[in-house]
């Protein structure tokens, strides 16, 4: 265990266990997701490097676990596989992919973030709903959320959410919606209510009405099918780990307080080397660095950014954190002895017939919390994953869920299913597993969008490397996916992250050292 000496400067520090060793430049980054893994994996060899990470695992927010042979409770699709993305070309390099993905004419596809999946929606009638009244509504929804893009860099947008603006573009074609025959517009409403509801998923918020509407646009969906990994996820989490020298990882090691801007010695021969920042681990080891790499999550940072640091951030990178958004998006596995869906069903999607994105929402969480259910996706294939879906729900529902038993949420979701497929004898899911990131003490909560209030330029600000002086650079670096200013809430935004800072510090590494200010 290491000693460490008080304040800002002057104490001396033995080295933590795993020690970090050698005269070149030491860099100690914060967190083993994809972000944290991509950047050791471009930092070429100069001086030594350690990954300190919380949990006893790799990937952070990528992680897959047993249920059937694999639940993603986290990061699920590559989202736009295609060239562009190096998630997917890494993937692909690494063989973790299948077949599918590797088919040009899939790479092709321009999906805009909404994977085309085989669905069928179930009203709360009990009846499967008429698939053109479903559709024409999902495409009067994609037209409006389309039409968001017009208002990019304007200076007076409309309104200043997604939601408002949404809300407001429906109540104007309500008249005209479904012919005027009444029926029809209320289950058109009801779809496009359940369309928000799926947009609060994507987005990984409450709701619209907290996304900002003028940069909306800023976001870039990639072309491609989207896809899985047949292995799971973690499998390039792994794999990236593997290629890493033995050592680089360290697992649980929870990171209590940077200090940075100070001037740390290092007990040795000589009098020892001075550091400017200093790692102190919860469990008592500490680590002398001259950059340390950022990849917490924005959740995490929100809560913690004013202890976490010292000194404090700059009051222009907190207020950054405070302005952007970061919500939740769970999942519910639900596992059954046998499928009550047809085999080429892969969506069954949930329709609420009485709501309406013109009313307020149900307000009792307690009560009602599973009516903010976009519905299943099918696991595929069963030969592999057995008869199982998986449910997403996202925002303050999403985050009450968290708070119930297995038992309450299995309760809940059989009564979703009996209501939806008019069978009151429906045989109940065999177990069930769901993901709780609003509860994960280093997570609270699932990615960031860009909310009322801020702009892309909370993310730039947000990735500003800080401590320059005469004699450093870069004492702290930030990556992540809220980091990444047109691919927030991704795992290639976090893996692009990571490698954009690593090459930040290669080119620092490479360059002369400034000679000192007289």
């Amino acid at each position: 265990m290491a000693a460490g000496g008080a304040g800002g400067g002057g104490g001396r520090y033995r080295p933590a266990r795993a020690a970090m060793e050698g005269s070149g430049p030491r860099v100690v980054a914060v967190g083993a997701g994809l972000a944290g893994l991509g950047a050791a994996q471009r930092l070429r060899g100069h001086g030594s490097l350690r990954l300190l990470e919380a949990a006893a695992r790799v990937g952070g927010r990528v992680c897959t676990r047993p249920f059937g042979t694999g639940g993603e409770m986290g990061a699920h699709w590559i989202h736009g596989p295609s060239p562009g993305n190096p998630v997917f070309r890494l993937a692909s390099q690494y063989g973790l992919l299948g077949p599918e993905a590797a088919r040009e004419e899939n790479q092709r596809v321009e999906g805009g973030g909404h994977p085309p999946l085989p669905s069928v929606t179930y009203g709360s009638s009990g009846k499967v709903l008429n698939a053109q009244a479903v559709r024409e509504a999902r495409d009067l929804f994609y037209a409006l959320l389309a039409s968001t893009r017009a208002f990019q860099g304007s200076k007076e947008p409309p309104w200043p959410s997604v939601g408002q603006y949404v809300r407001a573009e429906i109540a104007r074609t309500v008249p005209t919606m479904a012919g005027g025959q009444e029926d029809a517009r209320r289950l058109q409403l009801a779809v496009l209510a359940a369309c928000l509801k799926l947009e609060c998923c994507i987005s990984g918020t409450h709701s619209m009405d907290l996304v900002g509407l003028e940069p909306f646009g800023e976001y870039v969906s990639l072309p491609g099918l989207d896809c899985t990994f047949p292995g799971g996820y973690s499998s390039l989490a792994e794999r990236l780990l593997s290629d890493l020298p033995e050592g680089t990882v360290l697992l649980n090691k929870a990171v209590r307080t940077i200090h940075w801007q100070g001037s740390f010695r290092e007990e040795g021969d000589g009098g020892g080397r001075v550091f400017p920042v200093r790692v102190e681990c919860e469990d008592g080891d500490v680590f002398l660095a001259d950059h340390v790499i950022v990849t917490v999550p924005l959740g995490f940072l929100k809560e913690r950014h004013q202890e976490f640091f010292q000194p404090p951030l700059p009051e222009r990178k907190a207020q950054a954190i405070r302005n952007l958004g970061f919500g939740t998006n769970n999942k519910i596995f639900l596992e059954f002895e046998q499928p009550f869906w047809e085999p080429e069903q892969q969506l069954l999607e949930v329709v609420w017939e009485d709501e309406s994105p013109l009313e307020e929402p149900d307000a009792d969480l307690e009560a009602n919390w599973f009516k903010k259910l976009i519905g299943f996706v099918v696991l595929q294939p069963p030969e592999q994953h057995g008869h199982v879906l998986c449910g997403f729900i996202a925002g303050k529902e999403s985050e009450h869920m968290e708070t119930l038993s297995d038992a309450e949420v299995l309760s809940a979701m059989t009564h979703v299913l009996r209501t939806m497929t008019g069978n009151p004898d429906l045989p109940a899911p065999r177990s069930v597993l769901r993901s709780r990131w609003h509860s994960a003490p280093y997570t609270r909560g699932s990615y960031s969008y860009v909310a009322v209030g801020s702009s892309g330029d909370d993310i730039d600000v947000l990735a500003q490397p800080l401590g320059h002086s005469h004699k450093t650079h870069g004492q702290l670096l930030f990556a992540g996916e809220a980091t990444h200013r047109t691919f927030y809430s991704t795992t290639h935004g976090a893996l692009l992250s990571g490698w954009r800072e690593a090459e930040r510090l290669n080119q620092l590494f490479q360059a002369p050292v400034p000679a000192p200010q007289s």
